[in-house]
This record gives C-alpha cells, structure tokens and sequence, in this order.
C-alpha cells in the first residue's frame, strides 16, 4: 500500500506540471481525489491492513492527499492568472483611437410637418385630441350626418371589420367624441391615421395621416374660421401666400368650403404642380352641421362652430416638393436622408 501511494503521488505531481488549461486540471483532480478516485480506492483497502500499520498507512495517504491539492491549488492559481492577463491583454482598449462615427438619424418629413402644424395651432390655443383608429360606424359616419345612403359608407370606399366597426375613414370621429364628454369651448386639433380602399399610385394610399380641426363656442362665426385658416398657411407656407375659399359640400359642414393656397412652387405664377392656375387645393372646411351639434350632445342655438381637415400627406408633399406620395411609406434611407 505504501508503494500505491508513493506511486500516486508521483505520477500525480507529474501530470500536474504538464496541466495547460483549468478544465483538464479539473479532470485530473477527478482521477486522484474523486469519489471514484485513485487515492480513494486505496483507502478503502485501509481495512485489510492490520491494525498496527493503519494509523502510519492512513498518515501517509492524509500527506499524499495534502501534497496532491496543493499543487492542483497552487497550478490552478497560475492558470487563473495566465488566463486573466491573456484577456486583459485581448481586451484592451487604446483610448487614444478616434470613435467610430455614429450616424445620426432625423425626423421623417411627416413628423417634421406635423410638428410644425402642432406647434401653429397651439400657438393659436389648440389642444390636442386622439381617438381610437378602430371606430364604430356610429361615430365614423351617424353621427357625422352622414345617411346611410351615403357614397362612402360604400364597401369599396372602407375597410369593415363588421357591419358596425370599421377602420376610421377620418379623423373628424373625434369630434364627437370630444363634445360628448367636453362642453364648450372647445378648440383642438386631431392629427392621426386614417384607412380608405384606394389603389397605391402616385396619389393615393390605403392608409395616410390626416389633421382634423374643432372650434366650438358661442358667436363662432365663419369669419373666425378663415381667420385661423389664413393665419395658418401663411406660418405654414410663408407670408405671402394667399388663401381663396370656394363653396363645396361636406355632410357635416354648412356652408362648407375647399381652400385653396398660391402654388408654393411657382408663387401664384403658374406651374404644372397647380396646373398653371396658381392655386393648389390644401384642406376642407366648413361651419359644424347643426345636426352634428346635436349628435354631440350640444344645444346648436346657443353654441356654433367650425371644422377643417386637411391631409399630412399632401401638405408634405407640397412643402418638400415631393411628387409620389409612395416615397413616404418606402423607407428608402437614400430618400430620407433628404430631410
């Protein structure tokens, strides 16, 4: 037994010496001074020996086995630090290099418009108001006076989810469910999403983004609303452009109008952007419907008001000089990059 162990010692302080990594240590440990071990199974022979030579044989396996885990200690130690200093050394880092260049990203042009109208219309004492883009009919289109008869009701025109909730065709919703739940005055600005059945071409887009306005107080005349609206597109376009408003109709709007603005590319000269008439066509207006009024649950002899609604898009494309209104939804960073 004592040459066993004399044995074990050596070739274990041996096999130690040539150790390259911490895991073939561990290994090694195993073999001698696991349960299944070397050392441990000519320590269950302990019993055989006689009673005499079990106290010198069980000294002399305790100082083998102390031998054994201090040099596994002390090789572990010096791997340990072997391997730290190789990553430190893989891992330093020259402070003194330049930074890699992070490019910046910006706004895409339809936050940058419609942060520029937000911050028009609040200047003018606006707030802002969101509805839900999945809306009932009722809101969508009953209570905007709109009959059931009406073109865009037309499954061709909406995108139904059933016969009564539907993908909101406007923003205009919104009004009503704000008069619903405020009393007058009210003065907000709706900007959001909006989903028609329309072809993608170069005009149109099953889904684009629409501003709605609302103005309900006492003694609101028309006055007020070409008022706001001129304000507004000249902070918007530049001072010198000029509004003109023609008579149109809306279900929710009487009188109702479309308003016009000098060609921002040729200044009123003429130009193919406005057909050569000077004039391009930027939004929809009207004074509140009574019935409307009515639908929102505010008394329409006491209070009156005026609406508008104008297409983000549109007037992106107008201030950027953008052509294809497809360039906005495409995400070509090539064409982003532009603003």
């Amino acid at each position: 037994m004592r040459q066993k162990l004399e044995n074990i010692r050596d070739e274990a302080i041996e096999n130690i010496s040539k150790v390259k990594d911490l895991d073939q240590l561990e290994r090694l440990r195993l073999k001698y001074l696991g349960k299944k071990g070397e050392l441990t199974q000519v320590l269950r022979g302990m019993g055989k020996l006689p009673a005499e030579d079990r106290p010198v044989m069980g000294q002399l396996a305790n100082e083998v086995r102390y031998l054994i885990e201090e040099q596994m200690d002390e090789h572990k130690k010096n791997l340990e630090d072997k391997l730290l200093n190789y990553r430190l050394k893989l891992e330093t880092i020259d402070v003194t290099v330049p930074g890699t260049n992070i490019e910046r990203g910006n706004l895409h042009p339809l936050t940058s418009v419609l942060n520029e109208i937000i911050d028009i219309f609040i200047g003018m004492g606006f707030e802002i108001a969101e509805g839900p883009e999945v809306e009932l009919d009722y809101y969508n289109f009953e209570a905007l006076n709109i009959p059931k008869s009406h073109p865009s009701r037309d499954v061709q025109d909406t995108f139904y989810i059933t016969d009564e909730i539907l993908l909101r065709t406007h923003t205009s919703p919104v009004q009503v469910r704000t008069m619903e739940v405020q009393k007058p005055p009210i003065k907000i600005i709706v900007p959001g999403r909006v989903y028609r059945s329309d072809d993608v071409d170069a005009t149109h887009s099953p889904i684009f983004h629409q501003v709605e306005g609302l103005v309900v107080d006492e003694h609101i005349t028309m006055a007020d609303l070409k008022g706001v609206l001129d304000v507004f597109v000249k902070e918007l376009f530049g001072e010198r452009t000029q509004t003109k408003f023609r008579p149109h109709y809306f279900p929710f709007t009487e009188p109702s109008m479309e308003v016009d603005a000098t060609c921002v590319t040729c200044g009123g000269e003429g130009c193919r952007i406005c057909s050569h008439t000077g004039w391009i066509e930027i939004l929809g207006a009207g004074m509140i419907h009574p019935n409307v009024l009515k639908y929102g649950g505010i008394d329409s002899e006491k209070y009156s008001g005026f609406a508008f609604g104008l297409g983000l898009d549109r007037i992106a494309n107008l201030k950027y000089g953008i052509d294809d209104i497809r360039l906005l939804y495409e995400n070509d960073i090539r064409f982003l990059k532009q603003f």
